[in-house]
């Protein structure tokens, strides 16, 4: 292959590497995503708590269980934070299938709610959990995108975002919890 040639190939590998960097999120700048539950509740990235934000599709979700297992106590019930699940199902329910799909994920929400339930009670905490479980169906993409991730990808991701929306920490695996304490540290 000609010198020409290599770099005409080169080129384009160069440019599409650049633009995955660019979407990237970067830690210390802030993002401002809103998301609607499959509740209903509008949350955001910016709205006063800290959040992990725990991006997965469906064939995933024991690494979101995982996460939140790992998720330190101070947390629990706690209104400075929260953990979101955002589930990836672009292009994956077209039309009516959505309200079938968003059903089911209430229900998985209801199953994660009892688990939770028995860590409150072992702590003592006097709260319904069902209430600080928070799951959101991307159909269509568009907060795939805005976490830097394209839709059509099926990335595991955990996010850490301040009261603000600044990211403080990502990974893309299910951190440890030292890691994850350490992230949401007061």
């Amino acid at each position: 292959m000609s010198q020409h040639a290599r770099f005409f190939f080169g080129v384009p590998i160069f440019l599409v590497s650049v633009a995955a960097l660019a979407a990237a999120l970067v830690p210390g700048r802030a993002y401002v995503v809103k998301l609607a539950d499959v509740d209903g509740r509008s949350v955001s990235t910016a709205d006063g708590r800290i959040t992990v934000l725990v991006l997965t599709t469906s064939g995933d979700t024991a690494k979101a269980r995982n996460v939140g297992d790992r998720v330190p106590d101070f947390c629990l019930a706690n209104p400075n934070y929260r953990m979101i699940t955002v589930l990836n199902l672009t292009g994956k329910y077209p039309g009516l299938a959505r309200a079938m799909a968003t059903w089911l994920i209430r229900q998985g929400l209801n199953a994660e709610a009892r688990r939770l339930q028995k860590r409150y009670d072992g702590r003592k905490i006097q709260r319904e959990a069902r209430l600080d479980v928070f799951a959101v169906a991307d159909f269509d993409g568009s907060i795939v995108s805005q976490l830097g991730v394209r839709a059509a990808a099926s990335e595991f991701r955990v996010f850490v975002f301040g009261r603000d929306g600044q990211l403080l920490r990502q990974w893309n695996d299910v951190p440890s919890a030292s890691e994850l304490a350490e992230a949401l540290k007061p």
